[in-house]
């Protein structure tokens, strides 16, 4: 690993103006998990580290009316104590839950899991699933993409040379609403995903669909939502023959997006039984044996 230097950043305007300072190659530093590790496989990746970790409000969760934002620095373990995302999107601390070990959870970021856009990154489902938006600040400019907006495809975003994520913000959702994360790895701690999948849903007084929001992670070229599952449960009463369908419909659009991989054999199948199963435990269908196991 060469050698590089390091600079704290006082504030958000700081750290851009750090980051964009001509002649230095600077790449911002938070909980620094993949930073060292890209620094060891890419030893001239920068010039510079800019610490982000002290800004306030880059670690800030706060809600103000119904949307909740988060600051990028915020580590995975504050994410997942947080009484405001405890109560308005568990699906997100569920998430967070499964990124590594305590270790990695108390200095790994949130921001830092988008900004690397691993195709794993274990929030990327949920925080799609929950249409969230990302703030970016440039030299010049300020970008609010949604999170399926920023990510272009593993290791790839929106985010141009000097720019810093700030924040990522989501709209409560509606009372009623259920969301489940599930994860599917080679063993039950500490393993990198093989697949996720993250389920939001919604029921109106006669029991049918009325939101349905469907993401995978580890299944497509880009995490996005699964507009053809989706589709299937709106206006249905959600029955086990119902989800076990829309199982089918997942691993078809997962084909349709990336293609039969060697993966697929092993993906097919795992992806139809956690599909149903989340959806039965959105919308609390008892689905047997199945979701017994």
């Amino acid at each position: 690993m060469e050698r590089f230097s390091y600079i704290r950043a006082q504030n958000i305007q700081n750290a851009v103006q750090l980051l964009n300072e001509p002649g230095v190659r600077s790449r911002p530093l938070a909980g620094s998990t993949d930073l060292i590790l890209l620094l060891r496989h890419k030893p001239d990746l920068c010039d510079r580290v800019v610490d982000i970790t002290l800004i306030p409000e880059m670690r800030r969760i706060e809600q103000k009316g119904d949307v909740v934002t988060i600051g990028a620095a915020t580590s995975f373990t504050d994410v997942i104590a947080s009484p405001v995302i405890q109560k308005t999107a568990p699906i997100l601390a569920d998430a967070c839950k499964t990124v590594g070990a305590v270790q990695i959870r108390n200095m790994g970021t949130i921001g830092g899991n988008v900004a690397n856009a691993a195709a794993c990154a274990d929030s990327l489902p949920a925080l799609v699933c929950l249409d969230a938006s990302a703030r970016v600040l440039t030299a010049n400019e300020e970008f609010n993409w949604s999170v399926s907006e920023l990510v272009l495809g593993p290791n790839k975003t929106r985010i141009p040379p000097g720019g810093l994520l700030v924040s990522l913000s989501y709209i409560i959702p509606p009372e009623g609403s259920r969301g489940v994360f599930l994860k599917l790895g080679r063993r039950n701690a500490m393993a990198i995903s093989r697949l996720t999948v993250a389920a939001l849903g919604r029921l109106d007084g006669e029991g049918k669909v009325i939101e349905a929001h469907f993401v995978t992670g580890s299944a497509a070229p880009t995490i996005c939502r699964f507009k053809d599952v989706e589709a299937s449960l709106l206006g249905k009463i959600p029955t086990p023959e119902l989800l076990r369908n829309t199982g089918k419909l997942a691993t078809d659009e997962m084909i349709k997006l990336s293609g039969l991989r060697w993966s697929s054999e092993y993906k097919v199948p795992a992806l139809a039984a956690m599909t149903t199963r989340a959806l039965a435990r959105v919308f609390q269908i008892n689905m047997g044996e199945m979701e017994a196991a």
